[in-house]
């Protein structure tokens, strides 16, 4: 008797039979069906493309993959839908993975608002159901490589194996050598505008992916108890809402490229950064982007959009994804150079965290300092490490260490702060004494 009917007939050995799965020879699966969607892109075989992706909506390794990866690999798998359902048993996975169906059909999404960093603005999240994410991840699946195989290279955003540092390092090599104008762009509440007509007709898949697509796209927001109905925009909170924003941005940089060859686009998500010698050529790509954008239902944020030099100016510079990049005068002895070595350039090209982003991360400590005044020791440290590492993990990779060094003392500075307070009949000497050892 095979794995799967014995799963279905003995009810008791579920668990067993979920954690007994061939998990290793999963994934390779779905990835050889993946691979080959993607060669069958590249060398514009539409039929065949649609054959393989209709074959993996219907895998049974696939849908298995995707429970896996909604009920037990995904940080946000204890956050429940409309339905309260925040996780899954094996025998409730194994369920979940036979009854995933494209039928057309879509639960409306549960709002929540979470705090925008660096502002006082929420953000509106959109959870779907344990069923509707499984469902959402396997169109994924089938949808991912053919987009991968057509979107471009200097887009990094919500891309498998691409991260931020992949777009600033772009960014970087674009003007390391020659000082530039840059664009900054912001796309104004990206997710929430997008138009559903146009990008339906963008992804240009099968009628059934599509009609699924639109059952999401138009399911609608449960908030207190009030059904929202959804024209525009894909929800943030779906594993789906990602791959739609980037197809719905796809050709962009191709609005600039084809009239201005030499300007360079860079893009993460809905912010990107596009270089060039002139400055007017700039303000012209800004009204070409303007336009393009306005056919998705988009616009750019103006507050945040603006035209500076990397190197001469007021403000020179360009902030990009929480790092300033500019191009600072040296002296022969620190001066960059070149390329492969020819000469000296006269300036050189930094990376620093961008101050803004400092403050707020200053803040934040202070902030959970103040809710943890009555923790012990090492409770305080279990919730300043976190932060603390993840943030220095992200700039490492620039010019940090005079930041780190300040931000290091100011730190030490509020919790010493916090030690005074915890014994304020003791001296300063006696606190460190008890609180730093070397």
């Amino acid at each position: 008797m095979s794995q799967r009917r014995r799963a279905k007939t003995q009810g008791q050995s579920l668990k067993v039979a979920w954690q007994d799965i061939p998990w290793k020879k999963v994934p390779r699966h779905v990835f050889r069906l993946q691979k080959r969607i993607d060669q069958a892109t590249q060398r514009e075989d539409v039929r065949t493309a649609r054959k393989l992706q209709k074959l993996l909506v219907k895998s049974w390794y696939a849908r298995l993959l995707a429970v896996r990866r909604i009920s037990q690999d995904n940080r946000g798998k204890h956050t429940a839908g409309i339905d309260g359902v925040k996780s899954l048993t094996p025998a409730g996975r194994w369920r979940l993975a036979q009854a995933l169906r494209l039928d057309g059909q879509a639960t409306p999404l549960r709002r929540i608002w979470i705090p925008k960093r660096g502002s006082a603005e929420k953000r509106p999240l959109g959870i779907p159901t344990q069923h509707e994410r499984a469902r959402q991840t396997l169109v994924r699946q089938a949808l991912e490589p053919e987009w991968e195989a057509k979107l471009s290279p200097h887009t990094s955003g919500f891309r498998p194996g691409r991260s931020c540092h992949d777009a600033i390092g772009a960014l970087f090599n674009g003007i390391r050598f020659r000082p530039q104008y840059a664009l900054k762009l912001d796309i104004a509440k990206c997710f929430d505008r997008i138009d559903h007509k146009a990008l339906l007709a963008k992804t240009q898949t099968s009628p059934v992916i599509r009609r699924q697509l639109k059952a999401w796209l138009k399911a609608g927001i449960l908030e207190d108890d009030h059904l929202v109905p959804t024209t525009a925009g894909t929800p943030q909170g779906g594993s789906c809402s990602p791959l739609l924003a980037l197809i719905a941005l796809h050709g962009m940089d191709e609005a600039i490229t084809r009239v201005y060859p030499q300007a360079r686009v860079i893009a993460y998500a809905d912010d990107g950064v596009v270089l060039h010698e002139d400055r007017q050529v700039l303000e012209h790509c800004q009204e070409l982007l303007r336009a393009w954008l306005a056919e998705m239902g988009l616009h750019l944020n103006e507050a945040k959009s603006s035209i500076r030099h990397t190197l001469e100016g007021d403000q020179p510079g360009v902030e990009f994804l929480g790092l300033h990049i500019r191009q600072y005068r040296v002296g022969k002895h620190q001066s960059g150079k070149g390329p492969r070595g020819s000469g000296r350039l006269g300036y050189k090209t930094l990376i620093k965290p961008a101050k803004a982003n400092v403050q707020e991360h200053l803040a934040e400590l202070g902030r959970v300092i103040q809710r943890g005044k009555a923790l012990p020791q090492g409770q305080l440290i279990h919730q300043l490490n976190p932060k603390i590492r993840g943030w220095a993990n992200y700039y490492r990779t620039g010019v940090s260490r005079a930041v780190y060094d300040r931000l290091d003392h100011l730190t030490w500075a509020k919790l010493r702060r916090w030690a005074l307070w915890r014994h304020p009949k003791k001296s300063a000497a006696w606190a460190i004494k008890r609180y730093w050892h070397r």
